[in-house]
């Protein structure tokens, strides 16, 4: 499998494929260069050796075979053929005559070279065939030949006839030394392809290095780039289309720094806001806490047309301190300022004292083992625990259960209630800030933060949380998970 990805990776390069296209153009090229120059020679070797032989054997049996009697015998037929095969062509000679009517005489150069068998139907009844006498043509017979092959050897065969009842003559001449040269031939050409593929792969490889340098270059820009080197620049020449592109990437570079820092700008700015302001209410709500507490104390003994008032200005105190301390946390996580402070905890133990702080112990279902630890800033895993417990108390059902195991080095906490469950839509954003599940009540006890706020806390640790419907139908699921060993800073935000 490992093979097969790093084969597809490699045939996918754009080095690669520059390569096999030079290759298949160069080798196109030369093949048909080379198919050309072959076909070229070729017709012209056989075409020099052919009219060469052709015309000597033609010029012969005019000088030679012409000269015989009508009636010749074997010996003058024989002698005859052997003076016209004892030329510089090459070739051997057949002669055909008649000894008296319909008793036909043979004599050859070289009966073990060539004989009548040797000679094609068709061109002895081509030869044997008496034509019309037309203008600027002085004999019903005619000069035909046709290549044939004996064994793997190529030859020439020629004939024709000597008008007036005089002898038929053939030639036969073997092609051998031209099928050498043709095949020497054939051989320099395709070394010369070989050689013509191997330079355009050389000349492929000297491109593509040409041209994939500033590609390569680029995609090291682009991927700094998107590691958050913005101040990230190509160094441009040329006027080409490659600097047209290093240009184009210098401006979008450019322009995108430009963006981030106005926006972290304006990101540093709102948090500052929101830190600033949270800061600043905690002094007048320290007051109003001391206030409405001593309200509350005397609640009982105030006129009971203003019982109900001060109530919800307690209540509505204490909610607005929350929230102020939950901008406050969420605060610290988008600065980057928030650390662990952590501690082995037996993990029982903390969920059980996160129950009891807040009187929870009737309604929640605790299923865990005694002496499961994990090195955790307690704090922090109070509030995600708080956090999962109470919204499973306020917007679920009793009893909420909560499991705790391990699983492969993981601390897994999973909290269970039993009420209708979460709708769909809902899921994706449960743990969005300030996110209302249902737009008709957008004021309600919790401040939105709660859910977010226990994730921060959960990736802090490089754990998460994920929520999900019961599979039976029966309540939503929340599941935290924690590594056991964390090894995150252990330095307190200020």
């Amino acid at each position: 499998m490992r093979r097969a990805i790093f084969t597809g990776l490699r045939f996918t390069s754009l080095r690669l494929r520059l390569v096999v296209v030079f290759a298949l153009v160069a080798l196109t090229a030369a093949v048909s260069a080379s198919g050309i120059a072959y076909w070229l020679n070729r017709e012209a070797v056989l075409t020099r050796t052919q009219d060469g032989a052709l015309n000597d054997f033609r010029q012969e049996m005019q000088n030679r075979a012409a000269t015989l009697p009508l009636r010749p015998t074997e010996d003058d037929l024989r002698r005859t053929a052997e003076q016209m095969a004892s030329g510089s062509a090459g070739y051997s000679v057949l002669l055909l005559g008649e000894r008296d009517a319909g008793k036909p005489i043979i004599g050859a150069s070289n009966p073990d070279t060539f004989t009548l068998a040797d000679v094609p139907d068709s061109l002895r009844v081509a030869v044997d065939t008496e034509r019309p006498v037309m203008e600027g043509d002085t004999s019903p017979y005619h000069l035909f030949w046709q290549r044939t092959q004996r064994g793997k050897t190529p030859y020439l065969v020629g004939g024709t006839r000597i008008a007036g009842g005089g002898p038929t003559g053939f030639m036969f001449k073997s092609l051998e030394a031209e099928r050498a040269d043709l095949n020497s031939l054939a051989w320099s050409l395709g070394i010369a392809t070989a050689l013509a593929l191997v330079g355009s792969a050389l000349l492929a490889q000297a491109a593509a290095t040409t041209v994939l340098r500033p590609v390569h270059r680029l995609g090291e820009a682009a991927r700094q780039l998107g590691e958050g080197k913005l101040d990230t620049r190509l160094r441009v020449s040329g006027t080409d289309e490659l600097a047209d592109l290093s240009r184009t990437f210098n401006g979008a570079a450019e322009s995108l720094q430009k963006k981030v820092a106005d926006m972290s700008a304006r990101e540093e700015s709102s948090r500052r806001f929101v830190a600033d302001m949270s800061h600043e209410l905690r002094t007048p709500l320290t007051a109003l806490t001391a206030v409405t507490e001593v309200l509350e104390d005397e609640q009982d003994s105030l006129d009971p047309m203003i019982a109900p008032a001060v109530a919800l200005v307690v209540s509505e105190t204490r909610r607005l301190n929350d929230l102020v301390e939950n901008l406050m946390e969420v605060t610290r996580f988008d600065a980057g300022t928030a650390r662990l402070v952590l501690d082995d905890v037996d993990v029982a133990d903390q969920v059980t004292a996160c129950i009891d702080a807040r009187a929870w112990l009737d309604a929640v279902e605790l299923d865990a083992e005694r002496g499961i630890m994990a090195r955790l800033d307690p704090r922090r895993l109070d509030v995600i625990l708080a956090n999962l417990i109470g919204n499973a108390l306020k917007h679920g059902g009793s009893p909420v259960r909560v499991a705790i195991r391990t699983e492969d080095g993981e601390l897994v906490i999973e909290v269970r209630d039993h009420g209708p469950g979460i709708p769909e839509e809902v899921l994706p954003h449960v743990f969005d800030r300030f996110y209302k599940a249902s737009a008709s009540r957008p004021r309600s006890e919790g401040s939105g933060l709660g859910l977010s706020i226990a994730m921060e806390n959960a990736l802090i640790h490089g754990g998460s949380i994920t929520a999900a419907n019961s599979p039976d139908g029966d309540g939503a699921v929340f599941v935290l998970r924690l590594p056991q060993d964390s090894e995150q800073d252990e330095v307190e935000e200020s």
